[in-house]
């Protein structure tokens, strides 16, 4: 049998090039071979400040870069995770077996509260909790994420082997869940814009989306800080020049990586010139992704038959999974 994949995306806004080199073309890889499941996880959307009259054009969006982006329905499940209320029920049950104290320890949890302050709630601290009880429900074994989420996925292996101990059968010899493991993508760490950390659609600024046209990605790549070029030497690992090198090394040929390196190295570096090479290796890249955007955009009555051919597939399958856990844990 083929291995079990699951993986979704927030609907926080169009995906960007984070999401496509961390997580989807991880998606892409794994299609052809196993039996996938992706989602869009809107249930974790609402667990950071957003807008409620935007939500459904939000979730509508991510589909559609799904399909444009080459997920072949056909070949995988396309998921609105709310659309699956097992989601929900599958997560209580599982958060009555695991530690509060392990939770509030997580890195994502504290940054969460550093960036929303005023806006720490239950459903934060319950985010790994649920984003476990997405994984589980299908028995996934392998998980496109990027390095951030290995945290959360360790959580999910956690729950995974207390939920086996304390309630699967030992005479038979199997057990309920399977622990999974993160799939790794050239791109799981994709440099955002600033100067500083990773790529994020709730940080303004730091991303490249996947349907800018050139112009866009020029005035994104303008903003990208840089110092005056005159200083030669070796390369940083950090700070603001690694950053933009470290995304010119994910999409340029390896001679014009080399070319920009030897520049920076004799104190003669054109960033002008460097961002603009980038800006239209990136457009190029994306050409056949923004006119299959285009064109099931267009097309909403197939975009609404995936969907809802999905969903009755997923839906089956988390239930068989729901009424295996009830059993064994005294519900049913």
């Amino acid at each position: 049998m083929k291995k079990r994949v699951y993986s979704g995306i927030r609907a926080t806004g169009r995906l960007h090039l984070g999401n496509y080199l961390g997580a989807v073309k991880g998606m892409l890889a794994l299609q052809d071979t196993h039996d996938c499941i992706f989602s869009v996880v809107d249930l974790h959307t609402i667990t950071v400040p957003y807008d409620p009259s935007a939500l459904q054009n939000s979730i509508r969006d991510v589909i559609l870069d799904y399909l444009a982006a080459g997920l072949d329905p056909k070949k995988c499940k396309l998921e609105i995770q709310s659309k699956v209320p097992q989601h929900v029920e599958l997560a209580y049950l599982l958060s009555t077996i695991y530690p509060v104290s392990r939770l509030e320890d997580l890195p994502t949890y504290k940054e969460k509260k550093a960036q929303y302050p005023k806006y720490v709630n239950m459903g934060l601290l319950y985010y790994p909790v649920l984003m476990a009880a997405d994984i589980l429900l299908y028995k996934a074994e392998i998980v496109p994420a990027g390095a951030d989420q290995e945290p959360h996925i360790e959580v999910t292996r956690e729950i995974a082997r207390k939920f086996n101990t304390m309630f699967s059968s030992t005479s038979s010899g199997q057990v309920t869940f399977p622990e999974p493991q993160r799939f790794e993508t050239e791109g799981q760490y994709v440099p955002s814009l600033v100067g500083i950390g990773k790529m994020s659609k709730s940080v303004e600024g730091t991303y490249i989306n996947l349907i800018d046209d050139l112009d866009t990605i020029r005035k994104r790549l303008a903003s990208a800080p840089t110092d005056s070029g005159t200083s030669g030497g070796e390369l940083p690992k950090e700070g603001p020049i690694a950053q933009l090198f470290k995304l010119l090394a994910l999409f340029v040929q390896k001679e014009t990586y080399t070319k920009f390196e030897q520049d920076y190295r004799e104190g003669k570096i054109q960033y002008s010139e460097m961002k603009e090479v980038l800006a239209q290796t990136i457009y190029k890249e994306l050409e056949p992704f923004r006119k299959r955007r285009k064109e099931f955009g267009e097309n909403p009555k197939l975009v609404d038959s995936i969907i809802n051919s999905s969903l009755e597939q997923c839906r089956q399958m988390a239930e068989e999974t729901m009424a295996e856990v009830r059993e064994k844990m005294g519900l049913a």
